[in-house]
């Protein structure tokens, strides 16, 4: 009899021993492990593995699902592949570039095609279910890399040969499907047959790769018109292609001193550019405008971009008065609770949005207002003798989440507000066929400036990351299109700088911690790029709100 190890699933929290080498899959199958959707992967002592991952040692599995961030990323990355297969099979040729997310999917460019038609995007998509049908396995391999470039090399992928070469690693992984090989930064699912929700729709002159609903994964997701989110996410990646920095191996070539030094010169030029045109807009409907409200989801810079902003403004001759929405808190007993009985302070409710209201349109009518403060210790709003009354060339400024929601100003008429939404909306790629979410540009900020600002471990922060972003989803991304205006504060260098101060930190967090395997993904990430010194990066810049070296106070 074989030589046994005991397994901890956490999904049923049992023990059971089981024969060395027995699969994830096969250990899933015996455990009867029922999830809300198919299982698609399992963390392995806090670390992502496939399902045919062989198991010789003892170990704690979870088994995870599409509701699972992992598990969702894994699905979009099958997806994606799946998508590039049967664009090799219907327009050979064309190059697949996979952009960003938008309209609750992921864009996608084709590259060598005149026009993308609704016919042959139906195409597409009816080829790509005949593929599901069939449930074709996703087959992973590892070999010797300088094998794996030849392939890569073969194959035109010199977007990923340069990676291959520039992380120095003794083997490296590639997947097949069919005829088509790819590279994917993380696992995928074992076959096409798990792909069962998905659609494909034309989107601009390109395609839109529409994804599963988290909670309700039997469910493809609303397709909700963005062309505000679009047009930004489209203006900053034509401009990366003036620059030709697209892919992090464009990033990593650059020379080390002229290069990049060049890169984070113009980048920063283009942000104050952009800035200064916000500011012109709003001169020159100084007569009407009277409020501007700014948004944006966590570490996406509004804080700095407002003081940039403030500064182009008083270039203009109108002088910025800010007021805080933290200031309106209701008291702490009329504070709303959450579906776990905690304080929801990310409710529109938490505020006292009446008497925001009335302060707001005394103001407007040259009335001097004494504005309250809000105490966090006590819990309690009071009141310090703090008056405020605008004067002639004096503009409100109101920063906070519910900046876009028509509701937190619902007595002030829209003619009087210019509203702008600002967000880290990365526009670089690993490469072609795997794009870097903005929510993983917004977490890395975060994990920076909570350890060296906030005492905050990466661990805490990696902990409390999804319920920051159930609050975005509920409270900003719904009102994105209201903005007039929308601003990318992502810099096309920032990674690379990062890399630094992000590291070392994420290598404090234990492999006996639920968050290790998104510390782990993190570092995989990061591996990928050459640091960039910090030393040409200008005090005013967005980028040094969470590193240091501001010239801003915050």
């Amino acid at each position: 009899m074989g030589q046994k190890v005991k397994i901890k699933c956490i999904n049923n929290n049992t023990y059971t021993k089981y024969s060395r080498g027995i699969t994830l899959a096969e250990i899933a199958e015996d455990q009867n492990i029922q999830l809300r959707s198919k299982v698609l992967g399992a963390l392995v002592n806090n670390k992502l593995e496939k399902l045919p991952f062989e198991v010789f040692n003892p170990l704690t599995v979870e088994f995870i699902d599409i509701t699972n961030p992992d598990g969702m990323r894994m699905y979009i990355r099958s997806l994606s592949f799946l998508l590039y297969h049967a664009i090799e099979n219907i327009l050979p040729g064309v190059k697949l570039r996979v952009e960003h997310s938008v309209s609750k999917g992921v864009y996608c460019e084709l590259q060598g095609i005149e026009e993308v038609t609704v016919e042959k995007v139906a195409e597409i998509a009816e080829y790509m279910r005949n593929l599901v049908q069939q449930d074709l396995p996703f087959v992973h391999y590892k070999k010797e890399t300088e094998k794996v470039i030849k392939l890569f090399k073969k194959n035109g992928f010199v977007d990923k040969v340069g990676l291959l070469e520039s992380r120095g690693e003794s083997y490296s992984s590639y997947y097949q499907l069919g005829d088509s090989i790819g590279s994917f930064y993380g696992y995928l699912v074992p076959s096409t047959g798990y792909l069962e929700v998905f659609d494909v729709n034309k989107y601009y002159n390109g395609i839109l790769l529409q994804i599963p609903k988290r909670f309700e994964p039997e469910v493809v997701e609303d397709l909700v018109i963005q062309n505000k989110m679009f047009e930004i996410f489209q203006e900053y990646s034509n401009w990366n292609k003036v620059l030709d920095v697209t892919n992090i191996n464009d990033l990593n070539e650059l020379d080390q001193t002229n290069g990049t030094e060049q890169l984070i010169k113009v980048s920063e030029a283009l942000h104050e550019k952009k800035i200064a045109q916000i500011a012109d807009q709003i001169t020159a409907q100084r007569d009407r405008v009277k409020i501007i409200l700014i948004s944006g989801p966590s570490s996406s810079g509004k804080t700095t971009f407002s003081k940039r902003l403030a500064i182009q403004l008083l270039v203009s001759g109108l002088y910025p008065k800010t007021i805080s929405l933290d200031d309106y808190f209701v008291d702490r007993d009329n504070t709303p609770k959450d579906e776990n009985g905690d304080y929801d302070f990310e409710a529109l409710e938490a505020l006292d949005i009446e008497q925001f209201n009335q302060d707001l349109s005394r103001l407007l009518k040259g009335e001097e207002v004494e504005i309250p403060k809000f105490s966090f210790e006590k819990g309690q709003r009071y009141y310090d003798g703090s008056k405020m009354q605008l004067e002639q060339n004096q503009i409100l400024v109101i920063e906070g989440i519910h900046g876009l929601n028509p509701k937190l100003t619902h007595t002030i008429p829209d003619t009087f507000k210019f509203k702008i939404y600002a967000s880290a909306l990365t526009a670089i790629n690993i490469d072609d066929h795997n794009r870097i979410p903005t929510t993983d540009n917004r977490l890395i900020r975060r994990i920076v400036r909570d350890y060296r600002y906030r005492n905050y471990s990466a661990e805490e922060t990696i902990s409390r990351w999804q319920s920051v972003r159930r609050g975005e989803d509920k409270h900003i991304f719904p009102y994105q299109e209201e903005a007039d205006v929308m601003f990318n504060t992502a810099l096309l260098y920032e990674f690379a700088v990062l890399k630094h101060y992000a590291e070392p930190i994420l290598l404090e967090v234990k492999n006996i911690k639920p968050e290790y395997a998104e510390a782990t993904r993190l570092l995989y990430f990061f591996s990928y790029f050459k640091h960039i010194k910090d030393i040409n990066i200008p005090p005013t810049s967005i980028i040094r709100e969470f590193f240091g070296g501001s010239s801003f106070n915050y």
